[in-house]
């Protein structure tokens, strides 16, 4: 007896305009992709895009703010500040379970 195959991926339906869907259908053929490998590779570069663009916020944010000097004191109290609040989290999460 075997046992089912749980599904590794999901299906979605999406629609193109048929001027679109031609194009789509022309590059996934000249690159040897499927439809799907394609809209995985395009999502992909979408998603880093996206992480590309909040960096460079995050970047300008840090500019406009200045350099921030952290004295080995400071690191300290940060680290001690994240491990009691890292601790307290697992505390809730057992008296949770």
């Amino acid at each position: 007896m075997t046992t089912p195959r749980t599904r590794r991926s999901r299906v979605f339906t999406i629609s193109f305009p048929e001027d679109l869907a031609i194009k789509v259908e022309a590059i996934a053929k000249e690159e040897s992709r499927t439809i799907s490998e394609l809209f995985r590779q395009t999502f992909r570069a979408y998603q880093m895009h996206r992480l590309d663009a909040k960096l460079q916020i995050a970047r300008a944010e840090a500019a406009q703010r200045g350099p921030q000097i952290y004295t080995e004191d400071d690191v300290e109290a940060l680290v001690d500040e994240i491990r009691s609040e890292n601790y307290a989290r697992s505390l809730e999460r057992k008296q949770i379970d």
